[in-house]
Order: C-alpha cells, then structure tokens, then sequence
C-alpha cells in the first residue's frame, strides 16, 4: 500500500453563501432535522423531481472531480461542486445538515466518510471520495465516488475497483418483492473474496423530501433489516469498503471518520427508485 503520511485537519475556508433565490431545506439554521412521517414509496411527479435533483448532483460532482489532482485543495473542490450546484438553481443539501459546515464531503485514504472540506492538499497516490448530494424543486438526489489522484499504488486501485463493483452488483440485486437486506448480502459475500472489510456504522439510506428518512440500507448482512422492497421506494446505496478493519475512530471535529488501523477506503453511492423489475439510477449526470 502507499506509504503517504496520515492525515491531519486543514483550515477551513468561511461559510460559502447560497443565493437568496435558491430554497433552502428546512434543516438550514436548526440543529437538526424534522423527522420525517411520509411513505418510503413515492409518487411519479416526486420521482421525476428526483431525477432532475439526481442529475445536478451527478453533474456537480463530475465537475469537481474533473480538477483532482495533486497541489489541489478539497477546498477548491468545494467550490467548484457548490457554484456549478448555485448556477443550476439548486442547494448543496450537506451545507448547514446538522451543522456541516461545507457543500460536499471529501473523504482521501483512510477517511470512511464525512471528511470536511478544507485546506488540505492532494497528494500523488492519494484516492479520494466526493460525496454531493443537491436538493432542488423540494427533493434531495444524493451521490458520491472515490477517485485516483495521479499515480496509485495497485493495492488501492483495485479497492477502488472493487468497491465500485460492489455497488453494481448490489444495484442489480434490488427487485421488489426482496427484503432490503439482499442488498448488503450482495456486498459482503463479495468483499469477502478479498478479505476487505464493510463498514456497518454508516449505512444507505431512504431519500425523497427528507436527506435521511429514516429507512436504512445495510452493505452487510443483517437479518434484522428485512423491509420489502417495493415499487416506488426511493434509496441510496453506497457501500464503504476498507483495506484492514471496518472499526473507526471519530476526529474531534465530530464528522470526520477513519478506520481505526488507518488503512484505506472506498466508497461509491447512488440514489434509487425502484421499478416494477428492478431500480433505476436517478443519480447519472
């Protein structure tokens, strides 16, 4: 594996403004959301809001991404994801969540998820997780990848692989009529292959007016989460794969997670809708 240094926090840029034009969720400003009571399933006309809030995030992250590289800021791509989300008419839905202070996540090497963007560097060899989630016409659509940053070790790229394949394949098992745990046997029976690890703390989860609606999706396989899936039901799956452990520790900044051997991670994610035969991608740019 690469023998980068571990990382440390950067300092933060101040507070990115959103235009006054541009609805806010109803979490901006509070400490945290509004649970939400409405049904998992939707109804067509939300859905296709989704596909709209889906794509802008899609897009926003593949600009982001396109400016990796090593000498690059998270910071900068930061900025770029939240003025391509602005200029689109849309809110970057992590900006103000339960306090996070910017409009992406980015989450390099042994950090799981949750990494605050800030004045840390890229490095050649690193991988990196953008996380961009958009909420536009009332609706949140939800997506993030791991990218290479210059030339990275096999060891890595291969995680990044795999971990992308993952969420294929777990995409593919999603038909109504099964249980939503099919979805993280899918993912654990073939992380297995390769004796990573899968993240059980931090999960899929239900999508639609609501960022998190309460609905969660385990990328492990546990009998306890045996909700059927429905036609309609709109939901991300974005299974976490590590290199050693799936245990982590919590920076003091209160987001920021790592593994706790402080080896590497990946993670992809979509949103969801599932159809009469299996799911479509709402999250394609």
């Amino acid at each position: 594996m690469s023998g980068q240094s571990l990382l440390v926090p950067g300092r933060l840029s101040p507070t990115r403004s959103v235009p006054s034009s541009i609805p806010r969720p109803e979490y901006v400003g509070k400490d945290a959301p509004t649970p939400y009571t409405g049904p998992e399933v939707q109804d067509a006309e939300t859905i296709e809001r989704m596909r709209i809030a889906g794509r802008i995030a899609a897009q926003a992250m593949e600009e982001a991404a396109k400016h990796i590289a090593p000498g690059v800021t998270t910071d900068e791509l930061d900025r770029v994801a939240h003025e391509f989300m602005c200029d689109h008419g849309a809110y970057p839905s992590t900006l103000g969540y339960r306090g996070f202070p910017k409009s992406l996540c980015a989450s390099i090497n042994e950090v799981i998820c949750h990494g605050i963007p800030d004045s840390t560097v890229l490095r050649d060899g690193d991988i990196v997780n953008l996380d961009v989630t958009a909420f536009i016409n009332g609706v949140h659509g939800d997506n993030n990848a791991t990218y290479l940053c210059g030339d990275v070790d096999e060891e890595s790229r291969l995680l990044v692989e795999r971990t992308r394949e993952a969420l294929n394949r777990a995409i593919k098992a999603v038909k109504p009529g099964r249980r939503i745990n099919i979805i993280g046997r899918v993912i654990e029976s073939y992380a297995k292959r390769f004796g990573y690890g899968v993240v059980r703390d931090f999960t899929g989860h239900g999508i639609n007016s609501s960022f998190h609606s309460g609905l969660i999706v385990p990328h492990y396989d546990s009998p306890h989460h045996d909700t059927l899936i429905q036609p309609g039901m709109t939901f991300t799956i974005e299974p976490m794969l590590t290199l050693g452990t799936y245990d982590y520790d919590l920076w003091e900044d209160g987001w920021t997670v790592v593994t706790k051997d402080r080896k590497r991670t990946a993670q992809f994610e979509h949103t969801l809708v599932v159809t009469e035969t299996g799911a479509e991608i709402l999250t394609l740019p």
